[in-house]
């Protein structure tokens, strides 16, 4: 059963890093792209601006599960080095109950938000409604529950300040 939620977990990262990463790519090309139409065209293109920072909320919280599964969560590390195994495994199991409190309040609260902004449009996108920003939320938060538990049963310590 581990080996079959850890294989589930490689996927399901691998496939939040490939959609962060595809979302830094498209807010640099949009970047570009409002600069040549603003400097060099003279006609600027509004909705550029708001695709950014889209882009950049998405791309933000679909790279947070990978950060998860890296073990780079919020831990003292110092207590960490100098404790024993059996209280080092205590601390993991905190580090992951913390991190999963504050991910479900994510998930819980940005479905909130989510569904309240299915009614506000976006300036400069009117056929877009924020909906899809909000959304990020959400869905960041349910890869990165998959992910915490994934570093719960395997620990990496692949952080530089953590890394034994």
């Amino acid at each position: 059963m581990k080996h079959l939620f850890l294989t589930l977990e490689r996927y399901t990262t691998g496939f939040a890093m490939l959609v962060a990463c595809t979302m830094m790519a498209l807010a640099a090309s949009l970047g570009l792209f409002q600069i040549i139409m603003r400097f060099i065209v003279e006609a600027p293109a509004e909705w550029t601006e708001v695709l950014i920072r889209f882009s950049l909320i998405w791309m933000v919280f679909m790279g947070i599960p990978a950060a998860f599964r890296m073990g780079a969560m919020v831990s003292v590390d110092v207590v960490y080095r100098w404790s024993p195994p059996r209280v080092r495994r205590l601390l993991d199991w905190l580090v992951c109950g913390a991190a999963l409190t504050l991910i479900l309040l994510i998930i819980w609260w940005g479905w909130d938000y989510a569904l309240r902004g299915r009614v506000q449009t976006v300036i400069g996108l009117e056929d877009v409604t924020m909906f899809w920003a909000y959304l990020a939320l959400p869905v960041g938060g349910v890869f990165s529950v998959i992910g915490i538990i994934a570093n719960l049963l395997d620990p990496q310590r692949l952080e530089l300040e953590t890394a034994l």
